[in-house]
């Protein structure tokens, strides 16, 4: 798309809102259950989008993402009613005789933008928020991830008119067409250097911002862990999507007496989860394209390596890999890894960690494997970070009754039910004041001590 059809697209989209249409709470439903029966329609053109976009199985695919959009969906068409009613709140008496009200009303004109890791849930779930809360939206999907942003354009064509839903794809030209435009809301999920230009651009137009980024969210493991349990779920979260998941484990911090046999876990249940040859695996995924394979290649010191290490150029695929014996200094701790690649470290004292990781930026999420209480509570009050699991790895953001979101370095704002609605949604304070009385304590001359009476009477 051009400059000028991006401008004159969210004109229609500003013309369209002012109509008030998408306010009515029987609309929204509508809408949502538009969206719910297109995804459905295409969840196998979806998965197989999502199959050669990132080597996702069809499992994986719905899993992921197809199942989680539907669940959100499924999720705001049982709230909506409630979560769009305007809410009363508490009046002071020196106000009387008056109503006071929260009333949600939407953003108006929203633009999403949307990464490549997971093309699909990263675009429709913000959407579905979107929608919910009463606004319009541009969505704009990664040029990375080509064959999803395929889909999600045919089947948003299909569900909404353009001026209330419309689909810009294509690459940094219109990503900086649609910056220079003025919207209501910009919801943007991706990389923190983006993120900030992002912001930059937002900042222009005095636009608010929600940002999902990322960053090295750390993984520890103690003595009191159960470390075959802990081997496995990390397993898990760490490759999924090839390594490639904004809340993956980036690297391991394991208590230096457990660390030996904690290594030997994880390296039995990569052959267990991914068998004996992951790169002959259909259902492991690939890196999105050659530009991330080298840079993550890159990243691997053969001489730490303990398992895997192999790669596939031709496929974009690199296997599971353990680096054992790494430092601070490592090449592999100096950004964010993004891919396939487990480091760990050690620790002899649990007091050093927490102060070093309140010395480091605030992570998207962080994760404590641990049966020692004392040690779960000082993670969970004196650390900052989007949001984490004890005990487990990434499932905390598979909820629609939690809110999901960064931090400082990882992001700002949630999303995710309620939470997602709020997002997108701005809370208007009224005072209904009625007038068949008029209190005269605020009116000159300030002579009455009824102010003053009212006040402490509230304050007893």
């Amino acid at each position: 798309m051009t400059n000028e059809q991006i401008r004159s697209l969210l004109e229609k989209q500003k013309s369209f809102f002012k109509t008030g249409a998408t306010i009515p709470v029987p609309f929204r439903i509508a809408q949502l259950k538009k969206l719910y029966a297109v995804v459905k329609k295409y969840e196998n053109e979806i998965c197989a989008a999502l199959t050669a976009d990132l080597g996702k199985s069809a499992y994986e695919g719905f899993m992921c993402e197809v199942g989680m959009v539907l669940s959100e969906i499924s999720y705001m068409l049982g709230h909506v009613k409630r979560f769009a009613k305007r809410k009363t709140v508490w009046t002071p008496l020196a106000q009387f005789a008056s109503r006071s009200f929260k009333q949600p009303v939407p953003y108006g004109n929203t633009l999403i933008m949307s990464p490549w890791n997971y093309p699909f849930l990263l675009t429709m779930g913000p959407l579905v928020d979107a929608i919910a809360a009463g606004n319009t939206a541009i969505v704009k999907p990664s040029a990375y991830s080509g064959a999803t942003s395929a889909i999600i354009e045919k089947l948003l064509t299909e569900a909404f008119p353009p001026e209330y839903v419309a689909v810009v794809t294509g690459g940094r030209a219109e990503n900086a067409a649609l910056l220079e435009q003025k919207f209501d809301l910009i919801f943007f999920t991706g990389s923190g250097n983006v993120g900030k230009e992002v912001l930059r651009r937002a900042a222009e137009h005095l636009t608010p911002a929600i940002l999902e980024l990322g960053g090295k969210s750390s993984c520890i493991v103690d003595a009191t862990a159960d470390l075959k349990l802990a081997a496995k779920r990390i397993v898990f979260g760490k490759y999924l999507n090839c390594g490639q998941t904004c809340v993956a484990p980036d690297y391991i911090l394991c208590e230096r007496s457990v660390k030996d046999t904690f290594v030997a876990e994880v390296v039995k249940q990569i052959k267990i989860q991914y068998g004996e040859n992951p790169l002959a695996n259909k259902d492991y995924g690939k890196i999105i394209n050659r530009k991330h394979f080298d840079r993550l290649v890159g990243l691997i010191d053969k001489t730490k390596v303990v398992a895997g290490g192999n790669a596939d150029p031709d496929a974009c695929r690199i296997a599971p890999t353990v680096m054992d014996n790494v430092t601070e200094t490592d090449a592999v701790m100096g950004e964010e890894i993004f891919g396939p690649i487990m480091p760990v470290l050690t620790f002899d004292r649990f007091d050093s960690v927490v102060d070093d990781l309140k010395n480091k930026d605030k992570p998207l999420a962080l994760y404590i494997f641990s049966n020692d209480k004392k040690r779960i509570d000082r993670v969970m009050t004196e650390l900052s970070y989007g949001g984490g699991c004890i005990n487990d790895v990434v499932i905390h953001l598979a909820t629609s009754e939690m809110g999901f979101g960064g931090i400082g370095e990882s992001g700002m704002g949630s999303y995710h039910g309620k939470t997602g609605f709020d997002a997108f949604t701005h809370y208007k304070s009224v005072v209904d004041k009625k007038t068949w009385i008029d209190l005269p304590m605020r009116y000159q001359p300030y002579k009455s001590k009824l102010y003053e009476k009212l006040l402490h009477l509230f304050l007893k």
